[in-house]
């Protein structure tokens, strides 16, 4: 599909698109949102722009290929569950920073492990949608 109007609209949207899904992810520790939710959010970015502007723009667009993802978050997502032994408690204890920090909050593991499963979902809900495409032509 090569409308105008899509590719224009898609300009404007994808950053807010991503700019609300960081902001869903940071929400998730007290209020609804988080990982799951943010990733979802994100990959439609991602996904509207594969409409406007064709699947190989938008793979070369991430730099990475979305399986990458994946792995990146799984492993962030599980070093945050196992960092907590490292201070003598059971693994997926919430430790957190006692220093609150501008715009985000307060950092604890829970954070990175809601960003580990944000990248997860990115780099699944890409790679099976980017699958697809590339493989129906």
């Amino acid at each position: 599909m090569s409308s105008i109007i899509l590719k224009t609209a898609v300009r404007y949207l994808l950053p807010i698109l991503l700019l609300f899904s960081i902001f869903l992810l940071l929400r998730g520790h007290h209020l609804p949102g988080g990982g799951f939710v943010g990733g979802l959010v994100a990959s439609i970015a991602f996904v509207l722009h594969s409409f406007a502007h064709g699947t190989e723009n938008t793979l070369k667009l991430l730099k990475y290929n979305p399986i990458r993802f994946i792995a990146m978050g799984l492993l962030l997502a599980a070093c945050s569950m196992f960092i907590p032994i490292l201070w003598g408690y059971p693994p997926m204890t919430a430790l957190w920073v006692d220093r609150m920090i501008p715009v985000v909050g307060s950092i604890g593991t829970a954070l990175f492990f809601d960003i580990g499963v944000y990248i997860v979902v990115v780099g699944a809900v890409l790679n099976i949608l980017f699958t697809i495409s590339l493989h129906s032509h």
